[in-house]
């Protein structure tokens, strides 16, 4: 990783080319930078480094959340602003989804120290842990363990794909799981949470547009289905006397992708796949395999997932299996604050408003503090994978945006 220098590199473009080595993919491209990897800790520290030759105080709260404080000569942090996003990655992901948020909030701090000459509140820019989820298969857990959205006890209990616990790798790296979960007194010290985020769509480039506002995020959770079979030798066990919950596992992939096609504007996907025990001449003893569900209507959601589990027990039942589902979120559908959302726009002038399938911290955060997005123009459309994309024009205008939206808050 190069070493700061915020003289020469006050620019988006020149902050990401800071960190654009660390956590590169060689195996899947693009970058693997799950929570407290080695990656991951590596671009803390360079958001640390950041901050402080910025002379912001920094500090790290009981859940691993990063908070950068661009304080008031009084120390006051009432009603503070606080913008940010997050650093860790899906495996594989693009170089923009959470780093992009980060960079343009430290270029935004810059613009704004060179405009703002009086200010009645405090600036905080945050990243927030295990976003993506990637690690311990629960998106925003750090948002969702501030506000509370998910049990300490829970938490401390997910497992990575290793079997250790989060409660294992949060000591490791230096928490107290004792002062781990909700923080209603830092809540209650945020005056409005306003997240930049590269768009994870096509809606700005049909636009033609470099930046948006967000409008509300679709209700989503993630399940787990487990299919229990029988483990066999591929080469003895004939067709017919197999019960293979990996033949079950597909059909119910081929069928969820059909119930979610037969329903306007719901989306289904399932990304990960685990056989047990995963031998190339074994017939699996069970398959374990996660779903997203997505739509923006709550009730139909879960009518969704209700249809889902009823075929995939026919259908286990058919190769003489057995099936579980077990939830690991849900986020209901989101729509940010109108206040905050209209002030914007009119900090934004002539900026869209765009609605995304895509779950985000400010989604969890909505639910307790005025929460806002903005989201810069991704010309692919394709995120979570290599070729998402923002040009270098399009992040620094998104940076300014940012800093004209902030400005106005401040005061």
């Amino acid at each position: 990783m190069q070493q700061s220098n915020t003289t020469t590199l006050s620019t988006v473009t020149g902050l990401m080319g800071q960190i654009s080595e660390t956590g590169r993919d060689a195996l899947r491209g693009g970058y693997t930078r799950p929570v407290y990897s080695h990656a991951e800790i590596e671009l803390r520290d360079w958001f640390i480094e950041q901050a402080q030759s910025r002379g912001l105080s920094v500090e790290q709260d009981g859940n691993g959340a990063l908070w950068a404080w661009w304080d008031l000569p009084t120390g006051d942090r009432t009603d503070a602003v606080v913008t940010g996003s997050h650093l860790d990655s899906v495996p594989g992901g693009g170089p923009f989804d959470g780093p992009l948020g980060v960079a343009s909030a430290l270029v935004a701090l810059d613009l704004l120290k060179s405009r703002v000459q009086e200010r009645t509140k405090a600036l905080a820019i945050v990243v927030f842990p295990e976003e993506e989820g990637s690690r311990f298969g629960v998106a925003c857990l750090g948002t969702r363990l501030m506000t509370g959205a998910i049990t300490l006890e829970k938490a401390l209990n997910l497992r990575d794909q290793d079997g250790t616990t989060f409660a294992d790798v949060a000591r490791a790296n230096g928490l107290d799981t004792r002062l781990m979960g909700p923080d209603p007194t830092r809540l209650a010290h945020i005056g409005a949470f306003v997240e930049l985020h590269v768009e994870q769509g096509l809606g700005l480039g049909e636009l033609d547009h470099p930046v948006a506002i967000g409008g509300s995020i679709l209700g989503h959770g993630r399940w787990r289905l487990s299919i229990t079979g029988q483990g066999n030798h591929a080469g003895t066990t004939l067709m017919a006397g197999r019960r293979d919950p990996m033949v079950a596992a597909a059909q119910m992939v081929v069928t969820i992708r059909n119930i979610a096609r037969d329903q306007p504007h719901a989306r289904a996907t399932v990304g990960r796949i685990e056989p047990v025990p995963g031998g190339t001449n074994v017939i699996a003893s069970a398959v374990n395999f996660w779903l997203d569900v997505r739509h923006p209507d709550d009730a139909i959601t879960a009518a969704l997932i209700q249809r889902i589990h009823d075929t995939a027990l026919d259908l286990a039942a058919s190769e003489g299996c057995e099936l579980s589902l077990n939830q690991e979120s849900l986020s209901p559908t989101v729509t940010f604050d109108a206040s905050l959302t209209a002030r914007l726009q009119g900090s934004l002038m002539h900026a869209p408003v765009l609605d995304t399938g895509a779950g985000h911290d400010a989604g969890v955060l909505a639910a307790h503090v005025p929460s806002a997005m903005i989201f810069v123009r991704n010309p692919s459309g394709i995120s979570h994978s290599p070729e998402e994309y923002v040009e270098d024009a399009d992040a620094e205008v998104g940076a300014a945006a940012l800093a004209d939206a902030l400005a106005g808050m401040l005061n």
